[in-house]
């Protein structure tokens, strides 16, 4: 059902040319490029018959994009990236696919063309055309969307570098805390892959807007720890299993 419900959506709307991102890697519902590439050919093709112009782009989808996990949390760094600052990755993710499209129409240096656009101010008026468009408030400040008044630091026990982030286990603690029905609740990351941290720094955030789901959601992430850092750099074994096991995962069976 992917391929009829996206592109149907931009037939309907008089699309000519799309750009469809496709995140790859053990962290996305992609996992292989084998998988993408197939994914992709089976795009283009469609598109093809329904008279689109479709180029896929297979990005990096070992840990989530930007730092911000839950709706106002990712609402208030898209609009701080449209203003010129937010994560790099997600500013560099932007204006490459944006970069990508405009090429697609025949305009030169696509990339530099949306660098352009963000730094001089046009990317954030369209956005605030598009949000006044919707009914809502064309003013709006990154500070004001309301974020959970229930917040909890995670720190690092050790110091060490990011090796690993778990896609699936960040978005269950966010989910415990009450994202996304709870507008306000969700994670933000403060340590992402190859980043080093020393002990006692901030992983992550947990944002709820009640202290119930808070305690629950914290609860959670220390049972499944979902940021995993080296430990000595001649110590390969991440863990033992079953004699330092403290918890069960889920998994998932490929058939």
């Amino acid at each position: 059902m992917l391929l009829p419900s996206i592109l149907s959506k931009k037939k309907a709307i008089g699309a000519t040319h799309v750009a469809i991102d496709i995140p790859t890697g053990m962290a996305a519902k992609i996992k292989t490029r084998t998988e993408a590439y197939t994914l992709a050919s089976d795009f283009v093709d469609l598109g093809k018959r329904l008279g689109l112009n479709i180029q896929c782009a297979l990005t990096f989808g070992d840990q989530p994009l930007g730092c911000g996990i839950g709706p106002a949390l990712e609402a208030g760094e898209a609009l701080t990236t449209l203003m010129g600052g937010g994560p790099p990755d997600l500013r560099d993710k932007a204006v490459s696919l944006a970069g990508m499209l405009f090429e697609m129409v025949g305009v030169e240096n696509g990339r530099a063309k949306a660098e352009e656009m963000i730094d001089s101010g046009k990317a954030e008026a369209k956005m605030r055309e598009i949000i006044a468009a919707q009914g809502g408030n064309p003013k709006v400040k990154p500070d004001d969307l309301p974020v959970g008044n229930e917040r909890v630091e995670v720190r690092s026990e050790r110091a060490g570098k990011v090796i690993w982030l778990s896609t699936e286990d960040i978005v269950r603690i966010a989910r415990e805390a009450g994202a996304p029905r709870e507008k306000g609740a969700g994670l933000v990351l403060h340590a992402k892959l190859g980043e080093t941290v020393h002990k006692g720094d901030v992983l992550f955030e947990i944002y709820a807007e009640r202290s119930s789901k808070l305690a629950s959601a914290l609860e959670l992430a220390k049972q499944l720890s979902p940021i995993v850092l080296t430990k000595k750099p001649a110590e390969m074994i991440l863990d033992q299993v079953p004699e330092k096991l403290a918890h069960e995962k889920a998994f998932s069976l490929d058939r």
